[in-house]
């Protein structure tokens, strides 16, 4: 039995070797798979945060809106080559009167230039179809009575009831907006010849579309791009395939530049920017390497106290923290990570979590060997092991249950930098468990001997005393 759990700590060993290799070789190496990822706050960029106009959609269509939305600042903010961008939705509020505003985060790391990246995203039109709504001829009459008289100059000053009636919008929102356009192309009208772009929609899209044109048919749909009518076409009949076109009077390369921005991202709400933030980055490096340093110490300090004070239990203790820092370094890595300064933060505190299992363990062995010399017996150090890992565990999984589950309710109404510190805490939390049952139960099984008497009641002691 003890030559197994011999191979099995030999085991942990190597594997833990294997895992600190390649965290060493894929960070050393430039152009690894596999390189450690740092937030803005410590590689510097830009930060931007646009808050969403979701006024007019139905709140079940609120999340929807959203996915799509980022899903085509991603694509867009991807045309211009930014290395690893993050684009990200939250709520501004979960309680209160701001529970309803809706954000965007676009993170560009790299970008300094913030007025640049601001006039990137803002490059994404916002597509719209408008219906011609009741009352819309009148409006047109008002409007253009207004038109005349002010622009023209002829005929008479118009009333304010008429002035009133110009000033209103002819057309209502629909629910086909650019969330539904799947690809759109340069096309020539076969008569006129003038340049057109032609619009192909989702298959959700096309049934909108059908539906749409069937129940309206003899009122304007107007195309609306960037909130101004760009297109007003009468419906005719239903239109069925899910295709339009946007007609009017642009040239060959303007209708070129409307396609490629469509395919890019059309826009399914509108965003409005409401704050920008530029990292330097030197001041990012410097955030990263304090926040380094600043670990380092302290594990350091831990590492010599832990050793001094529970001896060559100690010494495991360190060598099963160092398995756990590698593990959750190749787990960063792998999955992959972000990490922050806030996630650095929470990575620090696993740590403390992790060496606050290994002395619940050594404080129940402890308990063990102390009431087995009570008894005036000889203490079995396997046996006393053994139920020491055993009292301590449900210390250990009931405080490590109530950490994992903060870290999830953190993650899941956090903002975006306690997201970071949640899901960086969750992990090490996670593994620290299985640190300290697992490994450090192997190890001090492999190493110990059967008996606690003579030398290896020294090592297996406590504190400075030498008994």
């Amino acid at each position: 039995m003890n030559w197994k759990i011999r191979l099995s700590a030999l085991l942990i060993l190597v594997l833990g070797g294997a895992v600190g290799y390649f965290v060493y070789t894929s960070e050393m190496n430039e152009g690894s798979a596999f390189p450690l990822r740092y937030g803005l706050d410590l590689s510097g960029g830009s930060h931007i945060v646009y808050e969403a106009d979701v006024s007019l959609l139905e709140q079940y269509e609120v999340n929807d809106a959203m996915e799509s939305l980022r899903d085509v600042i991603e694509r867009r903010v991807n045309l211009f080559g930014v290395s690893e961008p993050i684009v990200q939705t939250e709520k501004g509020s979960v309680f209160g009167a701001e529970s309803a505003r809706e954000r965007l985060i676009v993170e560009l790391p790299g970008v300094t230039d913030v007025d640049a990246a601001v006039e990137m995203i803002g490059q994404t039109p916002l597509l719209e179809f408008k219906l011609e709504k009741e009352g819309a001829r009148e409006i047109w009459a008002a409007q253009q009575e207004v038109y005349t008289t002010f622009v023209s100059g002829e005929g008479e000053e118009p009333s304010e009831e008429i002035l009133t009636l110009a000033s209103e919008e002819p057309y209502a929102p629909t629910d086909l907006t650019g969330r539904y356009l799947s690809r759109a192309q340069l096309a020539f009208d076969q008569t006129t010849g003038q340049p057109l772009v032609s619009l192909t929609f989702t298959d959700e899209g096309a049934q909108i579309f059908a539906d749409l044109t069937r129940e309206n048919v003899g009122k304007v749909l107007a195309i609306y791009l960037d909130g101004a009518p760009i297109s007003e076409p009468i419906i005719q009949s239903e239109i069925l395939g899910g295709e339009a076109q946007i007609t009017g009077s642009m040239t060959a390369q303007e209708a070129k530049t409307l396609v490629g921005r469509l395919n890019s991202g059309a826009l399914p709400v509108p965003i409005h920017l409401i704050s920008t933030q530029t990292i330097g980055p030197s001041l990012g490096a410097a955030v990263r390497d304090a926040g380094i340093t600043a670990g380092v110490i302290g594990l350091l300090i831990v590492a010599v106290f832990i050793i001094l004070w529970y001896r060559l239990p100690g010494v495991v203790a360190v060598v099963s923290l160092a398995v756990y820092i590698m593990l959750m370094l190749a787990v960063f890595k792998l999955i992959p990570v972000t990490l922050t300064a806030a996630g650095i933060a929470g990575f620090i505190l696993s740590i403390g979590m992790a060496v606050d299992g290994n002395v619940i363990i050594f404080e129940r062995i402890k308990e063990e060997l102390c009431r087995a010399h009570g008894n005036g017996d000889d203490a079995d150090l396997h046996v006393a092991m053994k139920d020491g890992f055993l009292r301590a565990w449900t210390s250990i999984r009931d405080g490590n249950t109530t950490s994992i589950i903060t870290a999830i309710i953190l993650f899941w109404f956090g903002t975006s930098m306690v997201e970071g510190f949640a899901l960086v805490f969750g992990i090490g939390v996670a593994l620290s468990m299985f640190s300290a049952i697992t490994i450090t139960r192997t190890l001090l099984l492999a190493i110990a001997p059967r008996m606690h008497k003579g030398m290896a009641r020294f090592f297996f002691h406590s504190g400075f005393s030498v008994k």
